[in-house]
C-alpha cells in the first residue's frame, strides 16, 4: 500500500489543519497518510477526536524529539450483528 506523506513543516501554519482534514476526508476506508511535523501533533489528535470520532486511526511512527511522524488512517466500518449497536471506536 502506498501512503501519502504530508510534511506539515512545509505548509503555512494557518493552512495546515484544513489541508490535513481535506486529505483525510478524501481517503477511502482503510487508506492512510503519514504526517511529519517538528512537534508532537497531539492537538491535532484531539481535533480529530472531536470532529471525526470513531472514523480515524492514529499511530505514531516516530516520536521526536526533533521530528514526529504519525500515520492517520480512515477507519474501516465494523460490521454490526443484526439488531446490535456497533461499538467500534478507533483511536
Amino acid at each position: 500500500m502506498v501512503t501519502t506523506l504530508i510534511d506539515a513543516r512545509t505548509v503555512p501554519p494557518l493552512d495546515r489543519h484544513a489541508m490535513i482534514f481535506s486529505t483525510f476526508d478524501a481517503l477511502q476506508p482503510g487508506q492512510a497518510f503519514d504526517l511529519v511535523n517538528n512537534h508532537d501533533p497531539v492537538p491535532l489528535y484531539f481535533q480529530f477526536k472531536s470532529a471525526r470520532q470513531g472514523q480515524f486511526e492514529w499511530h505514531y511512527i516516530v516520536e521526536g524529539p526533533a521530528c514526529w511522524q504519525v500515520r492517520i488512517a480512515k477507519a474501516t466500518p465494523c460490521p454490526a450483528a443484526p439488531g446490535a449497536q456497533p461499538e467500534c471506536q478507533a483511536a
